[in-house]
């Protein structure tokens, strides 16, 4: 009984971990980075595509690092239909 469940288990988490794990979903060859640490220890990295910022990274100080993107290229990072921007965590890698 262990054995089906360990391996459904096993599949389950290596289909979570597809999907381009850890890529951003547009294309950011040629960017600038501009890294900066604030006072409370979080790290912000800035992405710029042609002098256009395109997405951020924020590294906490505790916790893991999220990400803001802007994926239509207006140069606002893209809000959800509540005007609330969406972040993204990376869950889960190998």
């Amino acid at each position: 009984m262990k054995t089906p469940m360990l391996a459904s288990l096993l599949l389950l988490a290596g289909c979570a971990s597809l999907g381009g794990a850890g890529a951003p979903p547009m294309d950011l060859k040629g960017a600038e980075v501009s890294t900066r640490t604030m006072d409370n220890g979080d790290t912000v990295e800035e992405y710029r595509v042609a002098g256009q910022l395109r997405m951020v990274k924020v590294t906490p100080a505790r916790g893991a690092p999220f990400y803001l993107y802007d994926r239509n290229g207006d140069g606002r990072m893209d809000n959800d239909k509540d005007g609330v921007s969406p972040v993204y965590w990376k869950l889960y890698s190998w």
